[in-house]
């Protein structure tokens, strides 16, 4: 311990201080290395949060111990890259991100017993808008739904029957939803809710984009998106045929179509009434006969109340009584006969095809030129133009009464070039996130080969060099000879700069600090009397000193022990 001590004793406060600062600096570097290699790599597991769901997730993390950051304003979580799938099925599993939309679970609460009708009206209301947000968040590219739905109650003694309604918000990631995607929400919203018909739901994006406009009176705007979607449709379909049937043929990549087909966005609704002559009933038939008899007496008789009585024309004379006699007889037959009759209601319903076009260029073929030469192109014969125009007719149902038009043509395609090919994913692929990790430990590895360097190796060096010790100011002046005595290149050696003679400055050491002999010294002044009266200086110098040091000895002999011990131990 004592000669522990006396080794502390002997480096001095400067060294000691420096070692300390240089040690506290390497430790405190290793221990943050250390610490950041031990780090493991965050790797995103859920971003665009709501506040209610992070703080769910956040909870399940802290009960199973699992390191996790928030970056944002909470709404995006990291955790380590080797668990962020078991997580996210953890997370899945117990349904954690429900997008702060409440469910049928709603009605699971125990507070539901002494609920009034009003309160369980809205909290089904609520759980049926939270089960189709959550519906329409499994959709593609979209994030985040929200439903407001209006579902009027019947009033008492009213006869009006207002509709439901409904307007829907949702959040994409990139880019707007296709029109088949809008209309298959209007029908998934409209099928769930009663009475709500898809013309009645509105859809607008987080850019404030109506995507769907809910009113039942814009029949115009959707029958014109239909028939264009039903054109886009055709037009599709028709060159994708063309296209897969010729590339059997001709090549893969060797052959481009294009359709265009004009549909008529005429609606007609024609009647018409048909009689046929030929085929008659007879509806009704009535007969009408008259007889009518006419006689005129020939002796007029005076009017007496005997001419009233009766029988008195049968007491009189027949023949006599009649003067002139008529009769008359008619009859009538009426006939109503119906003729059959056809009435025809026919229905033109708009998006029928009125034209197609087709345009169809065909790569040629190419013959080989030899080693080293392009392959040279040659042009399609005609006969092979035509039984390719002929396949295009027969697949889009050709009719020259309505105006179709083919056109097959043949020409060179043009040389893509597509830049260097791709390597082949091989052992030394690595993705951004490895390189990041390489790049990271590069710059550790870089700064710790620094600090060895710049800092151990200094200290190590200070260290290990043999203590310079210094005579006191007083033996050192006693020590000293006269300035008058030495020769001119040695004085101007010991006086310096300040003190310099006229004579040319004689160095006694040379560039790395090796004394130099007298030779030496007498080739730099080129006379040999200069190194004669040197030499004689130095073993004077070297009497010297050793005297005064005998004397330091003697005067303190425990500072000389120790002066000893720290250069055997040096």
């Amino acid at each position: 311990m004592n000669g522990l001590a006396e080794f502390f004793r002997t480096l001095g406060p400067a060294r000691l201080a420096a070692m300390a600062t240089v040690a506290a600096i390497t430790i405190g570097f290793f221990v943050f290395l250390s610490i950041r290699l031990s780090t493991p790599n965050m790797a995103l597991l859920f971003s665009g949060l709501d506040l209610a769901d992070s703080s769910r997730i956040v909870q399940n993390l802290e009960a199973q111990a699992i390191p996790y950051e928030l970056v944002g304003d909470g709404s995006t979580i990291l955790v380590p890259d080797d668990q962020v799938n078991r997580i996210r099925i953890s997370v899945a599993e117990q349904g954690l991100t429900s997008g702060g939309s409440l469910g049928y679970e709603i009605f699971d609460r125990g507070d539901s017993l002494g609920a009034t009708s009003f309160v369980q009206n809205i909290n089904h209301l609520r759980a049926l808008e939270g089960e189709l947000a959550r519906t329409i968040q499994s959709i593609e590219k979209v994030t985040s739904a929200r439903i407001h739905l209006v579902l009027p109650e019947r009033r008492l003694f009213s006869n009006e029957n207002r509709q439901a309604t409904a307007s829907i918000f949702i959040k994409t990631t990139s880019g707007r939803l296709g029109r088949n995607q809008v209309m298959a929400i209007q029908n998934l919203v409209s099928a769930a809710v009663p009475d709500l018909q898809p013309e009645r739901i509105s859809i607008v994006d987080q850019k404030g984009s109506l995507l769907a406009r809910g009113s039942s009176e814009d029949t115009t705007s959707l029958l014109a998106l239909s028939l264009e979607e039903k054109k886009i449709s055709m037009e599709s379909r028709l060159r994708s045929q063309i296209e897969t049937l010729l590339e059997k043929t001709v090549g893969l990549g060797k052959v481009r179509a294009e359709v265009s087909a004009e549909l008529d966005l005429n609606r007609i609704t024609s009647n018409s009434e048909i009689y046929d002559p030929d085929g008659q009933v007879v509806l009704s038939e009535t007969s009408n006969e008259r007889t009518s008899n006419n006689r005129e007496n020939a002796d007029e008789k005076t009017v007496s109340v005997n001419n009233n009585l009766p029988d008195q024309d049968a007491e009189a004379d027949p023949e006599q009584a009649i003067k002139n006699q008529s009769s008359d007889s008619e009859a009538s037959t009426t006939t109503n006969f119906l003729n059959s009759k056809t009435i025809r209601t026919q229905i033109h319903e708009a998006g029928t095809v009125k034209k197609i076009s087709v345009a169809v260029l065909i790569d040629g073929t190419y013959q080989d030129a030899g080693e080293g030469n392009p392959p040279v192109y040659q042009a399609r014969n005609a006969d092979d133009l035509a039984n390719i125009e002929a396949l295009v007719k027969s697949t889009i149902g050709f009719d020259e009464e309505r105006g179709d038009s083919v056109h097959v043509v043949n020409m060179q395609f043009a040389t893509i070039d597509y830049g260097e090919e791709a390597a082949e994913e091989g052992l030394f692929d690595f993705s951004k996130a490895d390189m990041m990790r390489f790049i990271e430990l590069g710059g550790l590895l870089l700064i710790g080969i620094m600090v060895i360097f710049f800092a151990l190796r200094p200290l190590i060096k200070f260290l290990t060099a043999p203590p310079v010790n210094y005579l006191p100011q007083t033996a050192a002046l006693e020590g000293a000879p006269d300035q008058a005595q030495l020769p001119p290149g040695q004085q101007a050696a010991i006086t310096g700069p300040d003190n310099a003679p006229s004579q040319p400055n004689v160095t006694l050491v040379d560039d790395q600090g090796r004394q130099l002999t007298s030779r030496e010294v007498a080739k730099q002044t080129g006379a040999i009397d200069s190194a004669i009266d040197v030499a004689a200086v130095e073993g004077k110098i070297q009497a010297t000193a050793l005297k005064k040091v005998g004397e330091l000895v003697e005067r303190h002999p425990e500072e000389s022990a120790a002066v000893v011990r720290g250069w055997l131990y040096g």
